[in-house]
């Protein structure tokens, strides 16, 4: 393992300039800038207050695993037509329900709508990209245009529904993955 490269890596990542991390751990900033270019090597002791000091732990610092995903495309997306509620939900982050978060994005044709969500812990959230629809939680029903979004705590039943004529597209988060 690069020690020198994976220093400068995480002080760029977390925005520290040489200067900052050197400060942080009570050294010079041309030691510094030996210890990233390979020219020296720090003390054990040394080394574990660098990594301390750069916000991670021996066992991440000294880790070789590739790094996560966090862009996906077209190709990567999942999607799941439902022809009786006239809706496709495609998951735009795929394998998203071992995240916190599970971001969708709903299509609802003309009459469409989503499942009816029992109350539940966590929240919702969406942004409506194109066309109008209706929220319908806890007994209330409000409508979201497009350029419009919505977040409310999901202790309540609730489902969205497409009243319009024309497609509605939704971007909606949920926590904990729901889908």
């Amino acid at each position: 393992m690069d020690i020198g490269h994976r220093m400068k890596e995480l002080r760029i990542q977390y925005g520290l300039t040489q200067q900052e991390l050197a400060d942080r751990a009570e050294l010079t900033k041309g030691f510094i800038s030996q210890l990233e270019r390979n020219q020296n090597s720090p003390s054990i002791g040394t080394l574990l207050d660098i990594i301390q000091c750069l916000g991670t732990t021996p066992a991440e610092f000294f880790t070789n695993e590739e790094p996560e995903q966090i862009v996906f495309k077209q190709e990567d997306y999942f999607e799941k037509t439902d022809e009786e509620k006239h809706c496709c939900i495609e998951w735009v982050v795929p394998n998203a329900q071992k995240n916190q978060m599970e971001p969708v994005r709903l299509t609802l044709h003309a009459g469409g709508r989503s499942e009816v969500y029992q109350p539940h812990e966590g929240e919702d959230f969406g942004y409506v990209i194109k066309g109008n629809v209706r929220i319908h939680y806890a007994g209330q029903n409000q409508t979201v245009h497009a350029g419009e979004s919505f977040y409310f705590k999901a202790g309540k039943k609730h489902y969205l529904e497409n009243t319009g004529a024309k497609d509605a597209v939704i971007i909606w988060v949920t926590t904990p993955p729901n889908f």
